[in-house]
Formats: C-alpha cells, sequence, structure tokens
C-alpha cells in the first residue's frame, strides 16, 4: 500500500507528532480518516489523485500512529478543534498554508472545526457519510440509537468502554467495521488494511484515545459549535454519503450541511458507510472533480 509515497513523522499542536505518507505531485490535499481506521483506508484512492496532487494522508491524533496524549476532564485534548489545530500545524511544517482537505467519518468532522477555525488555510472540503454532529444528535430515535449505540457507548466516563474493548479489541473492531459496510469485512478491506487496523487497535492508549474522541463530540465540541453562532463554513464543500447507510436514511445531508455552510453540493454513493473502500473509483472521480 501507497508504494510511491513517502512516511514521514510531522509536528502538530502541543508537542504531537502526526503520521503521515505523502505522495504525488500538484496543489496540496489533506486526507483524514475516520473510526476505528487510520490513514491506510486511503489506499485505494490516494494513488488516483496524486496523478493531479499532492497528497498528505495523516493518522488523527490518538490514532495509527501519531501521537497518543492522555485525556483530560474537559475531553479538549481530543476535541475536534485540537486534532483540527495539529493538521494545519502539520501542513504548514511542509509549506503548506492553504491546502484542500477531505474527511471521512470523524475526519470530516475535524475538517468541518478546521474550516471554521482556519478559515484562510482551507480552499475547498469534502466531507464522507456524515452529516453535522449536533444535527444528527439532536432528533435522537430509537432507530438512530441502534445503529449508532457507540456513540453513546464510547462517550460513558473513563474507563467503562475502555475496560470492555480491551477485553478483545480485534472482535470489536471486525464486528464493528463489518456492520457499518454491510458486508463480510473480507469483501471490503483488503487484507493488508485490515491488519493495520487491528495492529493500531490493539493499543490500549488507541482505545482510550477513540473514547476520548467521541467523549468530546459529546460535550465539548457541541459547545464549540454552538458558540459559532450560526456562522458557516465559507469554502466551498463537497457532501458525498453512502446509499445503503445510516446517513441516507435518517437524514438529509444536503439540506443539513446548508446550515452549516454556503456552498454546498454533494450526492450518494452506492455504497455503506466506507466510501473509499467499497467505491473507490467512484470516490476518486468525485474528489478530482470538486478539487480540480
Amino acid at each position: 500500500m501507497f508504494e510511491n509515497f513517502t512516511r514521514r513523522r510531522l509536528p502538530g499542536a502541543d508537542g504531537i507528532e502526526i503520521n503521515a505518507v505523502i505522495g504525488g505531485s500538484g496543489p496540496p490535499l489533506l486526507l483524514l480518516h475516520g473510526y476505528p481506521q487510520t490513514h491506510v483506508m486511503w489506499h485505494k484512492v490516494a494513488p488516483a489523485l496524486a496523478e493531479r496532487f499532492t497528497i498528505v494522508a495523516t493518522d488523527l491524533r490518538g490514532y495509527g500512529d501519531s501521537s497518543k496524549p492522555p485525556g483530560d476532564p474537559e475531553h479538549a485534548t481530543y476535541s475536534k478543534r485540537s486534532t483540527a489545530n495539529d493538521q494545519v500545524a502539520a501542513m504548514r511544517s511542509l509549506g503548506f498554508d492553504r491546502f484542500s482537505v477531505a474527511g471521512h467519518d470523524r475526519g470530516g468532522r475535524v475538517a468541518h472545526r478546521m474550516a471554521l477555525d482556519h478559515s484562510a488555510a482551507v480552499e475547498r472540503l469534502a466531507v464522507l457519510d456524515i452529516a453535522p454532529t449536533r444535527e444528527m444528535f439532536r432528533p435522537t430515535s430509537f432507530e438512530f440509537a441502534m445503529a449508532y449505540y457507540h456513540w453513546y457507548f464510547l462517550a460513558q466516563p473513563h474507563d467503562l468502554p475502555e475496560r470492555l474493548i480491551g477485553a478483545d479489541p480485534e472482535y470489536y473492531l471486525r464486528a464493528k467495521m463489518t456492520a457499518w459496510s454491510r458486508a463480510s469485512s473480507s469483501d471490503v478491506f483488503a487484507p493488508e488494511a485490515l491488519a493495520e487496523y487491528v495492529r493500531c487497535f490493539r493499543d490500549p492508549r488507541t482505545i482510550h484515545a477513540s473514547c476520548e474522541d467521541y467523549r468530546a463530540a459529546a460535550t465539548i465540541d457541541l459547545a464549540h459549535d454552538d458558540a459559532d453562532g450560526g456562522r458557516k463554513v465559507t469554502a466551498p464543500l463537497l457532501v458525498l454519503w453512502g446509499a445503503k447507510g445510516v446517513v441516507e436514511r435518517l437524514f438529509d445531508p444536503i439540506a443539513l450541511w446548508k446550515q452549516r455552510a454556503t456552498d454546498v453540493r454533494g450526492e450518494a454513493l452506492p455504497t455503506a458507510h466506507y466510501l473509499a473502500e467499497e467505491a473507490p473509483d467512484a470516490v476518486a472521480s468525485q474528489m478530482l472533480t470538486f478539487f480540480a
């Protein structure tokens, strides 16, 4: 995976180190992963994008091989603001003061916060298979709670979810990813990619960090969103989601993102949650057109 890419350790914020692979040439494009994955989720898409862009695919703080600081009582360490600050600092270390960004799942939420806090840095952004966090929490129903129970489970106080997941992290990861992909993991995820997800997720520090990520989403991230006072993302925004997933079934992504951004377009793709691995050609085509 990621042949012809170079692996780097980049400086993030607050002494954090960000693991990244870099390849291609052209305008810079940052790729951010979701839960419970790493930058490897982009391995089917990145080579096509690298023909037109300088691709920087990173591990978010707490995930993959990036730094994993302990959480704090306010969950600020793993707020989307802190995580976005890492990624902006990492891009600046490469000489990229302005760039485009695409994020799947948690990475999409980081990209959203980045576009608000660092509007001068973000040229264009794409979010994959999410609606805005506040708008997903607000109308919680039985169906949403059953499908997204992990939002509430992972946000429970330390260290309940850490202990339960830590009892068999590989089983948890495989079961979760199979459920979200609506297919067996072997049908969607390359063996070498799945092995990387398992390797990284077995680390107790990653399990803790990922729980802190979701604790932040239910607390400080919402406070940051509410404090925006209706301020919208002004960079052009591409929204892609899976036609076979929960976002399609329970939400209107375009309408909801128009409440949070001024220039929105997008469509559903014939996938469940893992767009970049279930339909890499379609994702690459959409992103090449949009970011060009």
